[in-house]
């Protein structure tokens, strides 16, 4: 069962293709039949040219003739023709654009013209007793001509039309998606909440008993890091607000979270500059991208290897780059990592590259990329800021 706004979408675009099509079927009549309306014409004005050419054998007949078929040889000023007389072996044009052909070249040109116009229409002949006198060899007129290129115009818009409206459903498309995942990640956030507020009570009640303070220690470790956690859901769908931080700060607290809780079989290696490297920063969401990095170059190593923190200050901005020694990024994959959805593993939602290129680049106005990537040598990441003074 389609759903109604589906119904309306379909009927929408079937409609608009009955209607093009309409339009496209008629400007194909509307053509062909002023390609008729010039032949007709032509054989009008191909007859009154023969009448003409029978009176100059017949000069009696001469004036009378002439009184009938000149105004309608005279009244044909948009169809281009060359006319070639047998007898004479010489080329005659109307209604042609010569201007800028030299006399040495004018016959050659209107032998091509009368070829060409062969093409379009056939031409007409003149005869007078049984003997050839003229051939006409005529082709479109200008209106026909502009008529001629509207149906590829036409297309044009159309094709146009129907990438407007491809690109309206993919945003309107991406638009519902993130109102849904913003959604889940509220819900979420508020389902932590309530076992978290608990945890804290039960906390509280551990440190009035004669529990080893170390156990509650690690445990508020746990608990604020939850509280982290919870925040940062809470934060998607809504503009974070930014603060001037220290880079440099912030991606060694995010490493020291990291190598405290991960496998000793993962080694971790930080390279940093000696000195403050100020940016823009919301500082839980910059640790969730990091985060997200690592443990997607962790996942690729499974669970044994290197991963490397660089920060590399380049001109205006501020390089991160975190790499691993796992299987690699095949390079048809590259752009795609990023997208909602895509993932290798054969457990995951593939949403951790999605929210971090949108942590990135849409919250913090930065990029985030892959910088390199080799089969079974590894990964780099890289995520560029512009350094604030």
């Amino acid at each position: 069962m389609y759903s109604k706004t589906a119904f309306i979408r379909w009927f929408f675009i079937i409609a608009s293709l009955f209607i093009i099509s309409l339009i496209l079927w008629n400007t194909y009549a509307f053509f062909n039949q002023l390609k008729d309306n010039e032949r007709n014409k032509m054989q009008i004005w191909a007859f009154a040219q023969e009448e003409l050419q029978k009176s100059l054998v017949d000069e009696a007949s001469l004036d009378n003739t002439s009184e009938m078929v000149l105004p309608i040889l005279q009244s044909n000023t948009t169809t281009p023709m060359i006319l070639y007389s047998h007898k004479e072996d010489l080329y005659d044009s109307r209604n042609l654009d010569e201007e800028g052909v030299s006399e040495e070249a004018l016959r050659e040109y209107r032998e091509k013209m009368a070829q060409q116009f062969s093409q379009e229409y056939k031409p007409i002949e003149i005869r007078f007793r049984e003997e050839l006198l003229q051939t006409i060899y005529y082709g479109n007129s200008p209106i026909i001509n502009k008529l001629k290129y509207y149906p590829a115009a036409l297309i044009v818009i159309i094709l146009l039309f129907f990438l407007a409206i491809y690109l309206f459903y993919r945003t309107s498309k991406s638009s519902e998606q993130n109102k849904l995942w913003a959604g889940m990640a509220k819900e979420t956030a508020h389902q932590i909440g309530t076992p978290l507020s608990s945890l804290v009570g039960w906390n509280e009640l551990l440190k009035a008993e004669d529990v080893n303070p170390e156990y509650t220690q690690e445990m508020e470790k746990d608990i604020d890091r939850l509280q982290t956690i919870t925040e940062r859901f809470s934060k998607i769908g809504s503009t974070p607000t930014l603060h001037k931080h220290d880079i440099v700060a912030e991606t060694k607290s995010a490493y020291s979270y990291l190598k405290n809780r991960t496998s000793k079989l993962i080694e971790f290696s930080l390279t940093v500059p000696d000195h403050p490297v100020p940016v823009h920063l919301n500082q839980q969401l910059y640790a969730w991208t990091i985060e997200n990095l690592v443990k997607n170059g962790i996942d690729a190593m499974r669970g044994k290897g290197k991963i490397i923190i660089a920060i590399v200050p380049k001109g205006k901005n501020v390089h991160v780059q975190i790499s691993d020694t796992g299987k690699g990024i095949p390079r048809r994959n590259q752009r795609r990592v990023f997208k909602p959805g895509f993932t290798t593993k054969k457990r995951g939602w593939g949403l951790g590259l999605s929210l971090a290129k949108r942590i990135i680049q849409e919250y913090h106005n930065g990029k985030i990329h892959v910088l390199k990537s080799s089969k079974g040598v590894g990964t780099t990441m890289e995520i560029i800021l512009k350094q604030q003074s």
